[in-house]
């Protein structure tokens, strides 16, 4: 059966093994699957609900377009855009934030993780980014919604909108709720110097991460150096309970070779993690490589980003700007 797909990425510049693993490798698969239909948003009203240098967003909006065509997305299969090109979805969201109910966002975690102790200094933005989210996916009739742990909680959220639209305008299904494409394995990669940590480019060492744009020699010194145990390589799943810097490069490498971590296990099991490391910086180097070289090519190339990111808002602006439209007629306007 065909999907309609949505999904986005921030444009908050250096994108790493995490949002390649748990996320643009998934799409790319996404992309070629010949009966879907897949859109893909540099989502740059979202990277706004914390503050942004002006002319380093303008980069990384073109940077994270040229990773999405480095890792393969072609634009001839998919829609590629920015969100800021397409106005329907501010409009969108704002008659969506009239639907959803306080109490719905106060119950969203990732606001009180992302806003920490000092609430009162936060945006509004930040509080409200997920009914932002909500539209994004509803104003194209997606179907579906790759979405790691960390987002499932804002994608229920999106389907309790759309029925509570649906019912306050007596419109059955015209707002479609969306299902959750949920990566089984690996849909979060962990920081390499702590294993209960989520990989991310905010993190003060460089090495707990590794950036789509690193070179050979700093992926091997950076698994080199990589946190592990004093142990062996666990001999059996179940090991890695307690294990979780074992867990997560086990981890990296299934994603990496598509294989289960059972046999990822079996492979290394009882090994020393020098060997382990060796055979992880190669595959990495192996997939890192010609998506870095790529990248580094196309930022170069700014004009092509700029078409690329204009011809997909004009074909996703075909589409949001007749959602819009009739969402307008239903409310009144």
């Amino acid at each position: 059966m065909s999907k309609k797909i949505f999904s986005g990425v921030q444009p908050t510049g250096n994108l790493h093994l995490g949002n390649y693993l748990g996320a643009i490798k998934n799409f790319v698969e996404l992309n070629n699957q010949i009966d879907n239909e897949c859109i893909f948003c540099v989502v740059d009203l979202h990277a706004i609900t914390v503050k942004q240098d002006p002319k380093e967003l303008k980069k990384n909006i073109r940077e994270t377009a040229a990773t999405f065509l480095a890792s393969g997305i072609d634009p001839n299969n998919s829609i590629i855009f920015n969100q800021s090109n397409v106005s329907a979805h501010a409009e969108t969201a704002w008659i969506l934030s009239c639907v959803s109910r306080i109490g719905w966002l106060n119950r969203m975690t990732q606001f009180k993780e992302k806003a920490g102790k000092d609430k009162e200094k936060a945006s509004i933005g930040l509080y409200s980014y997920p009914v932002l989210m909500a539209a994004d996916i509803l104003l194209y009739d997606a179907t579906h919604v790759p979405v790691g742990d960390d987002q499932k909680q804002h994608l229920e959220l999106c389907r309790d909108i759309a029925q509570k639209f649906n019912n306050d305008f007596n419109s059955p299904d015209f707002l479609k709720v969306p299902e959750p494409l949920i990566q089984k394995e690996f849909s979060r990669i962990m920081s390499l110097k702590d294993g209960t940590k989520k990989m991310s480019k905010s993190d003060a060492s460089d090495l707990s991460r590794i950036n789509l744009t690193d070179e050979n020699d700093e992926i091997l010194n950076k698994i080199k150096k990589a946190k592990t145990d004093p142990l062996p390589m666990p001999e059996e799943i179940k090991d890695l309970d307690k294990r979780p810097e074992a867990e997560n490069l086990l981890g990296i490498y299934s994603s990496l070779k598509n294989q289960s971590l059972e046999n990822s296990v079996k492979e290394f099991g009882g090994k020393q993690f020098s060997e382990f490391k060796e055979k992880l910086s190669e595959s990495l180097i192996e997939t890192i490589q010609p998506i870095s070289r790529e990248i580094k090519k196309l930022i170069n190339d700014e004009k092509y980003l700029d078409e690329i990111l204009l011809k997909g808002s004009e074909k996703a602006d075909k589409i949001a700007s007749k959602k819009i439209k009739d969402i307008k007629e239903l409310v009144g306007f």
